[in-house]
């Protein structure tokens, strides 16, 4: 009997085994925090009693999918959409409902026909993790540690894993015909990799020292003006953002966030005065306005980390690295769950090219490169133009950021590029769409804006900078 051995019960992990699952007679996900495989489905529960588990620190803070990642749900789950719409999260247009403002700036918004969700992350996970513990052979393991690998004699190819229960003093070994770390930012694969004579990954780096504090609050759902989710992102004037997003319990998570220190305080007054001296006042307006219902907390990112397995010349046959164990992106821009479930995608369509003795991971690192590389270089692109960052700073990042900073001005009242933006941004498209003469014309011409302090809602100035402060 094939089978296929998760590592991780997360969103990259959930949605790996449901692809898997098409390929192999069983599949066994081992996590290590427990989970239950029921869905709280009730649209009223209150958010402060949602299981955030500890593996997912920054569960209790704001979180999105991107237009991308939705098709991805909605492709392994057919009507996920609608089901969960059903059940109470807010739903609407993924630019004509969702409010991006930056650089005191904001995107013309207009219907583009593409669906936003607004959720709390337990809440997505439960639901994931209803469909994938249903699935038949698929098995989930909880409260399990995971020690290491096992490999074949001459360690060319991982046969399995090792486990520990929690409590239990011996090693158990899973056979596996395919081992796939969905373990995060903590994964231990490149240790384990050098442990049996390879070579690690080469890591990319860029500090930026984000944190995150978040707070639920009763909101008043006519505050936002018809509108699902306000997303306030920093910029090198403000390197500072926030953002509030409506949930499924009828209630709201606002977060603010910083980098460089520049963190949001946890005692009420304090967040209160941080969220008033954002650029803009769309979040500070419903602080002001809404009740709190639980204690701030905060969340910290030191870094985005890119594993480049798709450099390795020697690699174990059986073996695979996804989701944030592949590339963590600063959670500002929203990314990480939605090139997990494109990655789930790849990772189904290795396995049914090579079957499951003959999974080539170089293939499928390589095949993933291009997934990974266009938010890569949204998200560290971004983030050089922030003050402090040490990012590159070379001519050609200037003009790219010159010829930015007029497509966002130019955006915020053509719906033209208000819409290809949008479609780059949800990683529908390459950032080189932006650049088609069709783009360009309308970026370039005469009387652009560059310098912005908000608009009314159809927009009069915008400057999203690579997508900062999505969600």
């Amino acid at each position: 009997m094939s089978q296929a051995v998760v590592l991780g019960g997360s969103v990259a992990g959930l949605l790996a085994a449901r692809v898997l699952s098409q390929h192999f007679e069983r599949v066994v996900v081992l996590e290590r925090d427990e989970l239950s495989g029921e869905w709280a489905g009730d649209p009223v529960a209150d958010p402060r009693e949602r299981e955030v588990r500890r593996g997912v620190p920054q569960g209790r803070h704001a979180h999105g999918l991107l237009a991308a990642g939705l098709n991805v749900v909605e492709e392994l789950f057919p009507g996920a959409t609608d089901e969960l719409v059903a059940a109470g999260v807010p739903s609407g247009d993924v630019l004509g409902n969702v409010r991006f403002c930056t650089n005191g700036f904001r995107l013309r918004q207009v219907a583009i026909g593409m669906t936003a969700l607004s959720f709390s992350r337990p809440y997505l996970e439960s639901y994931l993790r209803s469909k994938v513990f249903a699935l038949p052979g698929v098995e989930v393991r909880c409260g399990v540690d995971i020690v290491g690998v096992d490999t074949d004699a001459d360690a060319t190819r991982v046969t399995g894993v090792f486990v520990q229960e929690r409590g239990a003093s011996r090693l158990e070994a899973v056979p596996a015909d395919l081992v796939v770390d969905a373990t995060g930012r903590g994964s231990r694969a490149p240790r384990w990799l050098a442990d049996l004579g390879y070579e690690r990954p080469r890591e990319e780096q860029l500090h930026v020292d984000l944190a995150y504090v978040s707070r639920h609050y009763d909101v008043d759902p006519a505050l936002l003006d018809g509108d699902i989710a306000i997303i306030i992102g920093p910029s090198a004037a403000a390197p500072r953002g926030g953002a509030v997003m409506l949930q499924e319990s009828g209630r709201a998570v606002i977060t603010l966030y910083g980098i460089l220190g520049d963190h949001a305080p946890l005692d009420d007054a304090g967040y209160r005065a941080y969220a008033r001296r954002l650029p803009l006042p769309y979040v500070a307006d419903i602080v002001e306005r809404s009740a709190p219902l639980d204690d701030a907390v905060k969340f910290r990112f030191p870094a985005s980390v890119r594993h480049r397995y798709d450099e390795a010349r020697r690699f174990p046959k059986g073996f695979a690295v996804v989701g944030d164990a592949l590339c963590s992106f600063n959670p500002m821009y929203g990314q990480g769950m939605s090139v997990a479930g494109v990655e789930a995608l790849r990772l189904g369509d290795a396995v049914a090219r090579g079957g499951a003795d003959g999974f080539d991971a170089l293939r499928f690192f390589r095949d993933v490169r291009p997934v990974i590389d266009i938010p890569w270089q949204i998200a560290t692109g971004g983030d050089a133009t922030l003050p402090g960052v040490d990012g590159p700073r070379d001519v050609r990042s200037r003009l790219v950021n010159r010829y930015l900073d007029r497509l966002y001005a130019a955006a915020a009242h053509d719906e033209v590029v208000s819409m290809a933006f949008s479609r780059v941004t949800n990683l529908l498209d390459p950032p080189t769409a932006l650049l088609r003469p069709a783009i360009a014309t309308r970026v370039l011409g005469p009387g652009r804006r560059t310098r912005g302090n908000g608009s009314d809602r159809e927009g009069d100035t915008v400057g999203i900078r690579h997508q900062a402060g999505r969600i």
